[in-house]
């Protein structure tokens, strides 16, 4: 069951949110699984934090149904139950750090908890510092603590290791798997492909406020084509190396640097692309076989210029297949 969805919601920005201006969500259909961490993925300006704002209640669709456990984003029961993480702290300067996450913790009638998180994303030793004094990763991991304390039943977390150092951002890493072993459904939107296949349980790709793919992650590699993928300079061409391979086989350039040859791939073709490799004088780096990783299906959707999907669907079977829209 999902803990909150959107289904074919627009928020619209302009002189007419139906015909003119812009629109930051154009049909955008999603769901948060309970219990469960789902990535949400996309450019900037793909509408991840509109669609933030819209489950938290601070945003009102203009078309679309809009469910938080099990009924409007933003009433009484919803913000008693759902904690968020925004980009824009909105920390008070003046006060201190754990000062201000016992703050958040007693307003929530759960001050005990405060303390267990301010330990756990090392804050203790900001007890006395003002939050106008912390650099930008420790404000962050504060205002992460401030969404963390109580019980909540729903999580919803922008960006929440933008500016870390690499131990913060492993003890952030650590508190969303708390929060998701403690039962937490929780929404983690992110820049960062290794994150996402790293804490989720599933994932949403989202582009110009629509949704080209969600599924569970463990869908993307095991259900698309055999494939040999490697790392080597940029803009090969492929057009050489797709005459040395059998009419069975694709190559091509999934991202900058990264290239894939698909198709009926056995013991032979990874051979030629290896030998091709070799003549032309390039050294392939992280080369592997199987099935394509986040990173690869990610950049071959947003790599579409205009976003265009199909009519929304609910298949989550073919990850391999962008002819389709997923819900």
């Amino acid at each position: 069951m999902d803990a909150a969805r959107l289904e074919d919601v627009v928020v619209g920005y302009g002189s007419s949110t139906h015909t003119a201006g812009v629109r930051a969500l154009d049909g955008l259909t999603l769901g948060l699984a309970s219990g469960r961490v789902t990535a949400l993925l996309g450019p900037n300006g793909a509408g991840k934090s509109t669609a933030v704002g819209v489950l938290a209640g601070l945003i009102r669709a203009t078309s679309g149904r809009v469910t938080v456990l099990d009924g409007a984003p933003g009433r009484r029961e919803a913000r008693q139950r759902v904690n968020v993480m925004v980009q824009d702290d909105g920390l008070p300067t003046g006060a201190y750090a754990a000062e201000t996450v016992r703050h958040v913790a007693r307003l929530r009638g759960a001050e005990a908890s405060a303390d267990p998180w301010i330990s756990s994303l090392g804050l203790s030793e900001l007890k006395k510092t003002a939050i106008r004094r912390l650099s930008g990763g420790e404000r962050r991991r504060v205002s992460l603590a401030c969404a963390l304390v109580g019980s909540p039943d729903v999580v919803i977390l922008d960006e929440p290791t933008t500016g870390l150092d690499p131990q913060a951002r492993a003890l952030v890493w650590r508190a969303i798997s708390e929060l998701r072993d403690r039962g937490a459904s929780v929404l983690l939107c992110t820049h960062l492909l290794d994150e996402a296949e790293a804490l989720a349980d599933d994932v949403a790709i989202i582009m110009h406020g629509r949704c080209l793919l969600q599924c569970d992650l463990a869908t993307i590699g095991s259900e698309t084509e055999e494939s040999v993928i490697f790392d080597a300079p940029l803009h090969l061409d492929m057009t050489a190396l797709q005459q040395a391979l059998p009419e069975s086989c694709r190559a091509s350039e999934l991202s900058p640097g990264r290239y894939r040859v698909a198709g009926d791939v056995d013991p032979q073709v990874l051979a030629t692309v290896t030998a091709w490799c070799a003549q032309h004088s390039v050294m392939p780096r992280n080369l592997h076989t199987g099935g394509q990783s986040l990173s690869d299906v990610y950049w071959r959707l947003t790599s579409r210029t205009d976003g265009s999907t199909s009519a929304a669907g609910t298949s989550t079977s073919d990850p391999d297949d962008t002819s389709a829209s997923h819900e």
